[in-house]
Order: structure tokens, then C-alpha cells, then sequence
């Protein structure tokens, strides 16, 4: 099963992992980086400390570059497409909450 989603290509299960991607990524920096902080503390800090924000958020997107990079180089375009088009707007949404903090 888990062997099968490595050989797919679809633009959906690009999008999926995508948005899966950063999340994962984050969560690996909040238990490796910063154990002594609850959950919900991490999270604000990460959302309103632009220095966080900045290089946290790069980190996390790091999860993208590797599945985007895994999938371009087995020729499964859709899926790298679809990480490619998360990937953006997550980096879009990191710009605005920094324009805005």
C-alpha cells in the first residue's frame, strides 16, 4: 500500500502531499527544536515571531523540495505539479503573515 502512492502521478495526490508535506515538517521541528513548549505555544510563536516564521516556515517547505524533487526525477509530473502548486502558496502565505505581523 504505502509503496503504491511512491509510484502514482496525479496532480490530486500531488496537492495531498503538498499539504501534507510542511506539516509533517513542522511538527519534526516543533518535537526536535522545541519540546519544552506546548504545542499551541509553538504555534503562536511560530505564526507571530517573524524570525520564526521566516526560518521555521523555509524548514518545513524543505518536506516539499524533496517529494517535489523525488517526483520530477521518477518522470511523475502531475504529482510534482501538484507539490509544486502547494509548495507556492504555502510560501505565498508565509510572505503575507509577515507583511502583516
Amino acid at each position: 500500500m504505502g509503496k503504491m502512492i511512491f509510484t502514482k502521478d496525479n496532480l490530486k495526490l500531488g496537492l495531498a502531499l503538498g499539504l501534507g508535506g510542511p506539516l509533517v515538517g513542522l511538527i519534526f521541528l516543533y518535537y526536535y527544536l522545541y519540546p519544552s513548549f506546548t504545542l499551541l505555544e509553538f504555534l503562536d510563536s511560530f505564526i507571530h515571531e517573524n524570525r520564526l516564521l521566516t526560518s521555521i516556515g523555509s524548514l518545513s517547505l524543505l518536506v516539499n523540495a524533496i517529494l517535489f524533487t523525488f517526483y520530477v526525477n521518477t518522470q511523475r509530473d502531475q504529482t510534482a505539479k501538484g507539490i509544486f502548486i502547494v509548495t507556492v502558496l504555502y510560501g505565498i502565505g508565509i510572505l503575507l503573515l509577515k507583511l502583516f505581523n
